[in-house]
């Protein structure tokens, strides 16, 4: 049955030097007077981005994927979105049009962003729609009828190494799983998102997990208190292939254990979690960006606990003692980066 999706992306602009707080979703839908949408007939959600405290690549499967294990954990850095059902005048909202809806994707440019099928948060949309029957592949029509809209507010830097089109993907999920009323439990909404991307399932449920194979085997982690972080985007973004195929040329397979990160996460302790910070990709990475090199030895230096690429980079992660040492080392390495702490939960409904 076919149905439209209308992707709409807008970069969060300003100043942001603290992403502590969690705040309501600022996303709001920009949509013609003909189109508002009617109470019922909207969601918002506000996803985190990740954090890889611990990634260990194995070798590659035999599937064309690496083997990892890595300790997921989310942090306060956020992106908001929000779907909803529009129909032009003299259509309704009522369920029963649904079906009717047609199949469109389309996006507003923003740097870095993919568009249409390319973009993870469109994929979600579409396989959700499939597996409930409410798309059928190959098929689009040229009636007007109803439309669901995703407006994505970004604040989640991109292809920085955070996984902000996972979480995308993620959002979109728990979002139209709300919205169009298919009931699907989170553990389904994992399994979907296993087949968009291996950090997707993690970023449907957030918190801290440790994970094997390609990412997607998940097991919760027990993590006692908070942790805070200099987050330190960079000016160029890094395709996570690229990182990964700089690994095969450079690197060999690693036996470290993330046996020490657990600990830590345990015993509430940030000195031993900053030694024990350790990401197998990093080397790839600073192949590709040598003054991520740099930039890690200077956060080193201003006094950060332990220092580490994010996930395929180049988002460069320092931690620190305590929200005030983050913040105070935030200024004086002057790297452009703000505070965020983690673990920061899951994707969260916050207006319906």
């Amino acid at each position: 049955m076919p149905l439209t999706i209308v992707l709409r992306v807008f970069w969060r602009t300003g100043n942001v030097r603290d992403h502590n707080s969690r705040g309501a979703a600022q996303g709001g839908m920009r949509l013609v007077a003909a189109e508002t949408p009617r109470d019922g007939t909207r969601v918002a959600v506000r996803v985190p981005a990740k954090v890889n405290l611990f990634l260990a690549v194995r070798g590659v499967r035999a599937d064309g994927y690496h083997e990892l294990a890595t300790v997921f954990q989310t942090i306060s850095v956020f992106d908001d979105l929000c779907v909803a059902l529009v129909a032009p005048p003299g259509r309704g909202h009522h369920p029963a049009s649904r079906p009717h809806m047609r199949l469109e994707l389309s996006h507003d440019e923003v740097q870095g962003v993919p568009a249409g099928d390319a973009n993870l948060a469109v994929q979600a949309g579409r396989l959700l729609g499939e597996s409930a029957h409410m798309i059928e592949p190959g098929i689009d029509s040229e009636r007007v009828g109803p439309r669901t809209i995703i407006d994505l507010d970004k604040g989640i830097p991109v292809a920085g190494g955070m996984g902000g089109g996972s979480a995308d993907a993620a959002a979109t999920l728990v979002a139209l799983n709300e919205l169009w009323g298919t009931e699907l439990s989170r553990d389904e909404l994992r399994e979907l998102g296993s087949r968009i991307g291996s950090d997707v399932p993690f970023l449907v449920v957030g918190g801290t997990a440790f994970a094997t194979g390609r990412g997607t085997a998940l097991a919760q982690v027990l993590c006692r208190g908070e942790f805070h972080w200099v987050v330190c985007p960079d000016s160029a973004s890094l395709a996570t292939a690229d990182v990964f195929k700089a690994w095969d040329k450079t690197c060999e397979p690693s036996e470290v254990e993330p046996d020490a990160v657990l600990q830590a996460l345990r015993s509430e302790d940030a000195e031993a979690l900053g030694a024990a910070l350790h990401n197998d990709l990093e080397p790839a990475a600073f192949a590709l960006r040598p003054r991520l090199a740099e930039r890690k030895e200077r956060l080193l230096t201003a006094g950060a606990l332990g220092v580490m690429v994010s996930g395929s980079g180049p988002t460069m992660l320092a931690l620190a003692s305590d929200h005030a040492h983050a913040v105070a080392l935030a200024a004086e390495v002057r790297e452009g980066g703000f505070v965020a702490r983690s673990p920061a939960g899951g994707p969260e409904i916050v207006r319906r």
